[in-house]
């Protein structure tokens, strides 16, 4: 998959080939000089597709046995070789075998919601470490806001004065999910990862784990990207230029100088069954924040809901009582 070079001659937000204008600015956009490209990919060996969950993944040969570490399923269909994109960084993993399950069975039974033998019920069908694909995006940020604030001069009728500003960021290490197994809120909720830990691919040992190859083009990780920059710049308004009681906080952000870069980050990822259901448990393999997807007690839900009317009617009783 290529990786282009080519940027917004107006903003300096990057372009891919196919874009006819800037999504930041909206300027034209150059056509595509392909002097200015640089192909960023390898070719691709040892892949397999998941006919379970359509996961595309490669193996060394230390794997073993093969089984998609996002469902569990040895259903994988050997792909031909072809190119696919080249991560330029990769962190390593600093989560041991033994603290991903252990952080696992702590999961199992940690929450009064959970059935009461989930614990001991539960069949881990496959734990499995895996390099999972992500977008890196940097960027400085120009962005114009207004507000209501609750600061109102002395001797003002209204309760609202309408005020406005300026303000200027910067902002690295912005994480958007490249897998196509995980969804964007899973590899998000493992979020953060120390990035100053990575490596060159060149040389580095992947040992048995899976690497998840990109499924998400860089141009449809950048809308998300451009959505967390606005996040974080309403937030920095507010904190920086809004004291007190505020409403109605609008920012409009003119994105400047828009970076990528393509990594592999650590995760464990496990999946286990409980009556007869799949679930998921990962954990981020450098720091061990853990996601997970566990099933709810019917009986306990329906005895907390029996509860709340009991004590419901039990008030009611003594209100009428004191009528």
């Amino acid at each position: 998959m290529p990786d282009l070079v080519q940027k917004c001659f107006v903003c300096g937000a990057l372009l891919d080939e196919e874009d006819l204008f800037c999504a930041n600015c909206g300027a034209s956009a150059p056509e595509s000089d392909p002097s200015r490209l640089k192909l960023d990919g390898v070719v691709g060996t040892h892949s397999f597709e998941c006919s379970g969950c359509g996961a595309s993944m490669s193996y060394s040969a230390e794997g073993g046995t093969l089984r998609c570490p996002f469902c569990g399923t040895n259903k994988l269909q050997q792909r031909a070789d072809h190119r696919v994109l080249a991560a330029r960084r990769v962190v390593p993993f600093r989560v041991s075998h033994e603290m991903a399950a252990s952080a696992l069975r702590k999961f199992l039974g940690s929450s009064f919601w959970h059935p009461a033998d989930l614990s001991r019920a539960a069949l881990v069908s496959e734990m499995s470490a895996v390099y999972v694909p992500y977008w890196v995006f940097g960027a400085a940020t120009h962005t114009h806001w207004t507000a209501d604030s609750g600061q109102v001069p002395w001797g003002a009728r209204g309760n609202w004065i309408p005020v406005t500003g300026e303000h200027r960021g910067s902002y690295q290490g912005i994480l958007i999910g490249a897998s196509g197994a995980l969804t964007p809120a899973e590899t998000e909720a493992i979020c953060p990862f120390d990035l100053s830990d990575g490596q060159t691919p060149a040389g580095f040992t992947y040992g048995s784990a899976a690497i998840e190859q990109f499924t998400v083009p860089r141009k449809y990780a950048r809308p998300l990207a451009r959505a967390g920059l606005e996040a974080s710049e309403a937030q920095a308004c507010a904190r920086r230029y809004l004291v007190g009681r505020h409403r109605n906080l609008k920012v409009n952000v003119r994105i400047e100088n828009l970076t990528s870069e393509p990594v592999l980050l650590p995760v464990w990822i496990m999946a286990y069954r409980y009556r007869q259901r799949l679930y998921r448990f990962i954990v981020n393999g450098q720091t061990g924040r853990a996601r997970g997807q566990a099933p709810f007690s019917k009986a306990k839900v329906v005895l907390v809901a029996l509860a709340v009317l009991a004590a419901l009617a039990a008030l009611l009783g003594v209100i009428l009582a004191f009528d």
